[in-house]
C-alpha cells in the first residue's frame, strides 16, 4: 500500500511567510528604520545592508563613517541573525507568522549583554553589508560574531563580536 506524505507547500508561498516574517521582525526595532537598514534573505540566511547616507558621515574631512553608525549597523546585525535563528523552526513550520510578530508579547529579543567591535579601516562613503553567525546558542546565553564589509567581502572594515541574554518567553494569563 503506498504511504501519503504530505503535499509541499507551494515555494512561492514559503517565500512570501518568510519575507513577510522578516519584516514583521525588522519593524519591531524603530532604530533600524533610523539607520534605514534593510535585510536581504536567501533561505535562512541574512545580509544586512546599510545604504550610504550623508547623515551617517562622521568625519567630513575624510570622509568616513561614524563608528556610533557602524556599531550599530553591526549590532543590528547580530540581534537580527539571532532572532531569525530563534524562530526560523516556527516559521517554516507555520508556527509563528507575520501577524504574531505584531504583537510585543510574541516573542522577546535578545538582549545586548556586551559588544566588542574592531575598526579595521575607514567606512567610505557608501553601502555597507553584513552577515552575522551564531557561533553558541543556548537557553540563556548566545555568543554571535559579525563582518561588515563594503566593496569585497574579503576586504573587511569592521568586525563585532556579541554576547546577548536569551529571554524566557512571557507567560499569557
Amino acid at each position: 500500500m503506498p504511504v501519503d506524505f504530505p503535499r509541499p507547500e507551494p515555494v512561492q508561498i514559503v517565500k512570501q511567510r518568510r519575507d513577510a516574517t522578516l519584516n514583521a521582525l525588522v519593524g519591531r526595532v524603530p532604530y533600524i528604520r533610523t539607520l534605514g537598514i534593510v535585510f536581504e534573505r536567501r533561505g535562512d540566511e541574512l545580509t544586512a545592508i546599510l545604504p550610504f547616507n550623508e547623515k551617517l558621515i562622521g568625519n567630513p574631512m575624510l570622509p568616513a563613517l561614524h563608528g556610533g553608525a557602524t556599531a550599530g549597523f553591526l549590532e543590528v546585525a547580530a540581534v537580527i541573525e539571532l532572532t531569525w535563528s530563534i524562530i526560523w523552526d516556527d516559521v517554516e513550520a507555520g508556527r509563528v507568522t507575520p501577524e504574531d510578530l505584531a504583537d510585543p508579547e510574541a516573542i522577546r529579543m535578545p538582549k545586548t549583554v556586551d559588544f566588542t567591535i574592531d575598526y579595521l579601516r575607514s567606512g567610505l562613503p557608501r553601502d555597507s553589508y553584513a552577515r552575522a553567525r551564531v557561533n553558541r546558542m543556548g537557553r540563556r546565553y548566545a555568543s554571535v560574531h559579525v563582518e561588515g564589509w563594503q566593496d569585497n567581502r574579503d576586504r573587511l572594515f569592521a568586525q563585532a563580536t556579541g554576547h546577548f541574554v536569551m529571554q524566557a518567553p512571557r507567560r499569557k494569563g
